[in-house]
């Protein structure tokens, strides 16, 4: 499985703060089923220090410790930046900060009740030929009462990135009930673990993915579109849902005893 979002860098964010934290991490979405994550530190007012630069220098430091620890997790760059600052970042640092070897852009929502001026950063965003992908939209108040206000920036080419302890219920039955919502109204695309850490929030996708109940879209949603995105290739398209039976048990029962 390809996870696009998460901390996995030392000392950066609120991450890991030590290089042996973060191979812990790394065995850990080994251990998961995870062969390549997309590490996307905060780039937002709280870490106003987080660049591409660093991120790019850690990524290396952080390759060179897994090879020699014998971890086989292949490790891209990112990033997750606050929509609260695009506008403080130059074009070339967007640029710089898009996933692994593609040219999509991860951006976090506010977690306030209202989207006030977001919508706008948003709609620029699109306009100037950036690719975005969501983060967590069940997570954002605003965002989780009404996903259907995510529908013209789907239609408009935005993907959503749901998080697996969303669907299992570790944010609670809100957010839950409002991820589980997304991913059957076709307002998901990806499913990633949003790692910080081993225990409290930790690696893995496979039980999220099993609560769809669908073997089909969890690999779209944890292979096929993540990969999609992490190379830069087209976002491949949603597995068909099967269609439902028609009639109920009862009317099945009668048609057998005919």
């Amino acid at each position: 499985m390809i996870d696009l979002h998460c901390h996995l860098l030392p000392g950066i964010d609120d991450g890991p703060r030590s290089m042996e934290q973060s191979v812990a991490m790394a065995r850990a979405f080994v251990d998961a089923g995870t062969d390549t994550v997309i590490v996307t530190p905060h780039v937002s007012w709280d870490y106003p220090h987080v660049t591409a630069q660093l991120i790019g220098e850690t990524v290396e430091q952080l390759r060179a410790e897994l090879d020699e620890a014998g971890v086989p997790l292949r490790v891209l760059p990112g990033a997750e930046v606050a929509l609260s600052r695009v506008g403080d970042l130059p074009e070339e640092e967007l640029q710089a900060l898009t996933l692994g070897d593609g040219d999509w852009l991860l951006v976090e929502p506010p977690f306030s009740p209202g989207l006030a001026g977001i919508e706008a950063v948003i709609d620029n965003l699109l306009l100037g030929g950036h690719r975005l992908l969501l983060a967590h939209p069940e997570r954002s108040p605003a965002l989780a009462k009404n996903p259907e206000r995510l529908r013209p920036y789907v239609d408009a080419g935005m993907v959503c990135q749901v998080t697996a302890g969303s669907l299992t219920g570790a944010f609670g039955r809100d957010v839950q009930r409002a991820g589980r919502r997304m991913v059957q109204d076709e307002l998901a695309h990806v499913l990633s673990s949003d790692a910080h850490d081993t225990v409290r929030r930790p690696p893995g996708l496979a039980e999220a993915a099993a609560t769809l109940h669908d073997p089909e879209l969890a690999d779209w949603l944890t292979n096929g579109v993540p990969g999609a995105i992490a190379g830069g290739g087209p976002i491949p398209p949603r597995p068909e849902r099967e269609a439902p039976r028609r009639g109920g048990l009862l009317t099945r029962l009668r048609g057998r005893g005919r």
